[in-house]
């Protein structure tokens, strides 16, 4: 007796069901990408208890006639592709033919549709796969499907499901995606008879991410510039540095309107953030890349929610510039509040007296020069230190210097931490450790990487073992390897030799900081400094030498500081990611005091 066995269609059409549909969102996902993939203006969904009792999908799209009506419920029944070389190419959202008949075979299904110009339209009836009835229907121009009972026929998948609320969540968070990614077309999203969202469609995407997510997340955006590079169209907006969340809820990319999930995307964005994003943190993102859909395989997910890319060094390059390049554009507007026109005033304070009257002129200074950091035995020992600016303290140097519209009036420090500064635009309080952190961070990055890293020779060398495909990459890359300070060589099968190491690794261990540098080295991209290996130890190195709370800075440290800051290429955030300077505006000072609503 043979043991293999033809499955009955209705085992069949269950089981691939449960690769599309997993929960009532699946259901909204699949059937408002056909609706948009149909051309609609507005799209209209309602759920009941989250969507396990009832979702209703209502378009104004093309429609269907009674054939094609009855066709769609038929795997693999699609208008999207005819032929094998139409799947390397796909610019539709669905293209399987799947989706319909998926849900058609594990709920009770009502489908009316009626093309724009037609007497009449059909309504088809089916239950748990099997078709009910068809007959003419009288509905408006478009189409609409109700999902009722999800799971009836498979009561150990409906066990899976989550309370209705959550479920609820996922629902509206597939409508939040599909209504970021297509701002032109209306969404109406009605919960248990309460609507939730009655979006208009807009003709720009920051009124549809302020309709969503609110104007005070919207006012800390800053708008991709539409450019293409390298055949690629990146446009949308990202947060400012500062602004970031604890998980990727809000790192939201679509590859040619599609919402996708892509560790290389997700690399490119750490990477384009750099330095103006904490560990742990990730970056608040709505972006658009539009490329060529023969360079792009979506087919790769059952989902639809992993895409591959045919080049994806290209993709991250692209994306990896366009972020430095925002980031860049949005210092320029950042500093139009804190520019200085090398000129700092100062309020006639006493700075003694705000630091618990203890006299200035008995504390060193903290930004010191030169020759005071090359005492300091515990700095790591680099090809020449870092040199903040040496400060003069001639009291008539502040005294002299005249205000200007947009210049700084320093007005006091606070709690031995915190310099108070008046601007055009309000209060400014900025962080003297971590300011003092991005700048020496900056200037000892530049010498190394203008300089190279001094290196070390070991008493005993060291070997590691690597897999082939890590020791040809070592391979290639042993004159980068070198440049950073790490001497490394073939010594036998699988085995490496490493003699010398950058004097900055202190560590009594250093292979497991070796193996991660390596790591990170593989994922840099070929415009990023080989030197980022180093970068976390320059950061903890200047965190050690940078002025602390308590420190007392005189008038003249505390305006070259500023200064210093204001010259950096990411003034606004220190090596960990912490901001270094916070604006509270006049407005919001005189809604505080009730002077304004």
């Amino acid at each position: 007796m043979s043991r293999i066995q033809l499955l009955p269609e209705e085992v069949a059409s269950q089981v691939a069901a449960g690769e599309v549909i997993e929960r009532p969102a699946s259901v909204v996902k699949e059937l408002v990408e056909n609706s948009i993939d149909a051309g609609a203006k507005k799209i209209e969904v309602m759920i009941r208890r989250g969507g396990i009792s009832l979702i209703r999908v209502v378009d104004d799209g093309i429609g269907m006639d009674r054939d094609d009506a009855l066709l769609c419920l038929e795997r693999h029944a699609t208008s999207k592709i005819r032929t094998g070389h139409d799947l390397a190419a796909i610019a539709t959202l669905g293209f399987r033919g799947e989706a319909v008949p998926s849900i058609a075979s594990v709920s009770r299904f009502c489908l009316t549709s009626r093309e724009h110009g037609a007497l009449a339209g059909t309504e088809v009836m089916v239950n748990g796969g099997k078709i009910e009835y068809v007959r003419d229907g009288g509905d408006a121009p478009g189409t609409q499907i109700e999902v009722r009972s999800l799971f009836f026929n498979l009561p150990a998948r409906r066990k899976f499901l989550r309370t209705e609320n959550t479920e609820s969540s996922h629902v509206e968070q597939q409508i939040h995606l599909q209504a970021i990614g297509h701002p032109e077309i209306g969404f109406v999203f009605v919960n248990d008879e309460r609507v939730v969202h009655q979006l208009p469609a807009t003709a720009n995407l920051r009124d549809r991410i302020r309709d969503l997510c609110g104007s005070e997340l919207t006012n800390e955006l800053l708008e991709v510039g539409d450019e293409k590079i390298d055949g690629l169209r990146i446009r949308g907006f990202i947060g400012k540095p500062g602004v970031s969340r604890s998980t990727r809820a809000q790192q939201i990319v679509f590859i040619n309107g599609r919402a996708v999930e892509n560790s290389t995307i997700n690399y490119a964005l750490r990477e384009g953030f750099h330095t103006a994003l904490m560990k742990g943190q990730y970056p608040v993102t709505f972006l658009f890349i539009d490329m060529d859909p023969a360079a792009v395989d979506v087919n790769v997910h059952p989902a639809k929610r992993e895409v591959r890319f045919r080049e994806p060094s290209l993709v991250r390059d692209a994306v990896i510039e366009t972020v430095r390049r925002t980031i860049e554009t949005g210092r320029g507007e950042w500093t139009k509040n804190f520019d200085t026109g090398n000129r700092v005033e100062t309020a006639r304070v006493s700075f003694p007296a705000i630091h618990n009257h203890q006299p200035a002129i008995d504390t060193p200074p903290l930004i010191a020069p030169r020759e005071q950091i090359a005492l300091r035995q515990d700095w790591p020992a680099l090809p020449s230190q870092p040199q903040p600016a040496k400060v003069r303290t001639e009291p008539e140097q502040i005294g002299n210097q005249q205000s200007e519209p947009g210049n700084f009036k320093i007005l006091g420090v606070l709690g031995r931490l915190y310099v108070l500064m008046e601007n055009e635009s309000g209060l400014v309080l900025v962080d003297q450790h971590a300011a003092h952190e991005r700048i020496l961070f900056e200037e000892l990055r530049r010498r190394m990487e203008e300089q190279g890293v001094s290196a070390q020779r070991l008493l005993m060398p060291l070997t590691i073992q690597l897999n082939p495909r890590d020791g040809d990459w070592i391979a290639q890359n042993l004159s980068t390897l070198q440049k950073m300070g790490i001497g490394i060589e073939p010594f036998g099968a699988g085995t490496w030799k490493i003699d010398t190491l950058p004097q900055f690794i202190r560590s009594s261990d250093p292979l497991p900081l070796l193996r991660d540098i390596i790591d990170e080295l593989r994922q840099t991209s070929a415009t990023t400094s080989k030197l980022r290996l180093g970068e976390d130890v320059i950061a903890t190195t200047v965190c050690r030498h940078a002025v602390k709370a308590n420190d007392v800075l005189r008038e003249p440290e505390l305006v070259r500081l500023i200064q210093d800051l204001l010259r950096c290429e990411l003034p606004y955030c220190c090596p960990h990611g912490r901001p270094t300077m916070i604006q509270i505006s006049y407005g919001e000072l005189e809604k505080k005091f009730g002077r304004k609503v």
